[in-house]
């Protein structure tokens, strides 16, 4: 690109942006396409959505007086031009890198980012509260909620909805409608909206009578009110149902071409003069102006490295390195359920990114995605698990957060059989703090009736998935594992029942022993090889639970050792060395106790061994934990007649 002809390198903030003449916009928007594509084709990040959205970016932006006027971001991944125009173009490039901006709105990043949002569906309500909050302080400011990528199929959506229609805020919600998340949009809103979307006898309709009376902003009242009831009674006839949105008195506007730009500013330009709650929708393709993107929307929401010139993925990895846990947990389930016609797998719209997308393949009758819903996908395996069904029900971990009163309430009192399969837990890496799973062992181990485990590898996540559908196991289930890779190649092994709260010894010791949790147990074996040139002698044990967690093993760790150090990638306060740490307080155990995982701060973004290491749990953490305990000795404090560090 050009820089010295380009008119985005002229924008250094929407203020910019407005002093250009509408026909410039055309330009504007192609070039920030084009530079979206140049930097997420060599820095991986989320690519499709905001292609998307590139005309509705600088359209917003044009009309609305920015950041007095708020624009929130549904869904943040949308977000990325909106990064660009707001002054943040030349750091772009360090967009979701180790201390560079986030890859998602972050109001301590920018005063444009009126609303943080990483997980869906949150904008309505945050716009109808920030609308709410201007109105009583007397403030003339716009609201914009942009809700798309299937953000609107989530029960808090239409809370927000339910709740704005009666307020008589100021409030414009901008529907997003590309038909698609990561994986293609399901319901039945999405077959309503498809209706609307394509009847031809409707859209001429709508079309005579805008051009007959007027566009809507700038005809008389009593024109204007012409036009409201006889448009209302023509969607109502022609698409032989009521409209949603305004049956919840929202003015409805559209469909529209999100991607016409200077339609799109003139009709937000009318939209700023019409009072009340109104809904804009606007029909855009995600991908837009990237072939390859438009024609493989799910690989391309997210693709890595790819050539920007041809859409080729550059398969940066060895191939020779073992599986992800998440192609583990695909094809495990998959055979599972071959052997047991009970298992049913659930999953709130990220079949692909979990790899339900296996099962659902060859077993469709057994498969569910719905939607990005996690509240109902919880109740709904309950439902299932009180007929006898065995719902594996995979959520990742930062968003099972969203539905934590239906894990207690519908599945633990009632002591379900559900087994929840929580992918992501731990550091995710450069989605942030938005989306990393670090706080499920906490709160999981709190909940009665609930088995809590975590696999150091591929065959313990099998044998774990396989032992969670015995009919021995009468309550609750939860597995978490991480993202990304594994440490066996020869994972496929024969199924094997882990008895819950049974730990396994990995090594034996006299220095100190060490207690880990889930996959960091891979980065205390990798510690404790390089100590033993050192003759350190290390006892290593696997807990594998959390809850009930292993107490012979703990018995017999406290009595013979009085250095101990406990290993997890899960928050520190209340988690799996809290666990430790109380057993030896309440059996009146006296030891050097050092919890490693992550500190009490929300972690950034950055690669996963970047994220581990400033949190201390890496191998070279680890040993060094080690190292100072075994030569040095640790700090001592008292815990009822028991000793923590």
């Amino acid at each position: 690109m050009n820089t010295e002809e380009s008119l985005l390198f002229r924008i250094s903030s929407p203020e910019d942006l407005r002093k250009l003449d509408p026909s410039d916009l055309i330009k504007v928007s192609a070039e920030l396409r084009q530079f979206i594509i140049d930097v997420v084709s060599n820095n991986p990040g989320h690519f499709g959505a905001s292609l998307g959205v590139v005309e509705l970016t600088v359209a917003l932006h044009y009309v609305f007086n920015t950041p007095y006027d708020k624009i929130i971001w549904d869904v943040g991944h949308q977000a990325y031009g909106h990064k660009i125009l707001t002054g943040r173009r030349d750091i772009f490039s360090t967009n979701r890198k180790y201390k560079g901006i986030s890859g998602f709105p972050k109001m301590t990043e920018s005063e444009y980012d009126a609303f943080g949002t990483g997980h869906s569906s949150t904008s309505i309500s945050a716009a109808l509260g920030m609308a709410v909050a201007a109105r009583r302080k007397g403030e003339k400011r716009h609201v914009v909620a942009v809700i798309g990528d299937g953000a609107m199929t989530a029960g808090q959506a239409f809370e927000g909805l339910n709740n704005a229609g009666i307020a008589k805020s100021d409030i414009i919600v901008i529907l997003n409608d590309n038909n698609i998340a990561i994986d293609p949009n399901v319901g039945a809103l999405k077959e309503y909206l498809l209706d609307i979307s394509t009847s031809r006898t409707y859209n001429r309709f709508r079309d005579k009578v805008w051009n007959a009376l007027g566009r809507f902003g700038r005809i008389g009242p009593n024109a204007r009110s012409l036009a409201k009831q006889l448009e209302a009674g023509f969607k109502s006839t022609i698409l032989d149902r009521s409209n949603l949105f305004e049956g919840m008195n929202f003015r409805y506007f559209g469909p529209i071409d999100g991607h016409d730009i200077l339609h799109l500013t003139d009709v937000l330009e009318d939209l700023k003069r019409i009072p009340g709650p109104k809904l804009l929708h606007c029909l855009t393709v995600k991908g837009k102006g990237f072939k390859r993107a438009e024609e493989n929307q799910t690989i391309f929401h997210a693709p890595g490295v790819f050539n920007k010139e041809t859409g080729e993925i550059l398969n940066t990895q060895d191939i020779n390195i073992p599986p992800t846990y998440q192609e583990v947990f695909g094809e495990t389930i998959l055979e599972l359920a071959r052997m047991n016609e009970k298992i049913t797998g659930i999953t709130p719209a990220m079949p692909t990114g979990s790899s339900l997308c296996i099962m659902m393949k060859e077993i469709p009758e057994r498969t569910f995605d719905v939607g990005i819903a996690e509240q109902h996908a919880v109740t709904f395996s309950a439902g299932l698990a009180t007929q006898g069904m065995i719902p594996y029900c995979n959520i990742y971990s930062s968003f099972i957060q969203r539905a934590y009163d239906q894990v207690i309430h519908d599945v633990a009192i009632q002591n379900l059989h559900v087994v929840f399969c929580l992918d992501r837990g731990g550091l995710v890496g450069a989605d942030g703090a938005t989306h990393h799973g670090f706080f499920d062992l906490a709160f999981m181990r709190s909940i009665p009736n609930m088995i809590v485990s975590a696999p150091m590898n591929e065959v313990e996540l099998r044998n774990l998935m396989y032992t969670a559908q015995l009919d021995k196991i009468k309550s609750p289930f939860s597995i978490r594992y991480p993202k990304g890779h594994g440490v066996i190649s020869d994972w496929q092994r024969k199924f094997s029942e882990i008895e819950p709260g049974k730990a396994r010894q990995i090594s034996q010791g006299y220095d100190i022993a060490v207690l880990s949790i889930g996959h960091p147990g891979n980065f205390v074996v990798e510690a404790t090889r390089n100590l033993m040139v050192e003759g350190i002698s290390v006892e290593h044990y696997d807990m594998r639970f959390v809850a009930p967690i292993d107490t012979e093993v703990l018995h017999s760790v406290f009595k013979r050792f009085h250095k101990i150090i406990t290993v997890e990638d899960g928050v520190l306060r209340g988690g799996f060395g809290s666990a430790v740490i109380e057993f030896m307080c309440d059996n009146s155990y006296q030891a050097e106790v050092r919890r490693l995982g992550i500190p009490d701060y929300f972690v950034e973004h950055g690669t996963q061994d970047e994220l581990i290491s400033e949190c201390g749990f890496d191998a070279k953490s680890i040993a060094r934990v080690i190292r100072e305990m075994v030569l040095k000795g640790t700090k001592v404090q008292r815990c009822n007649g028991a000793t923590a560090f």
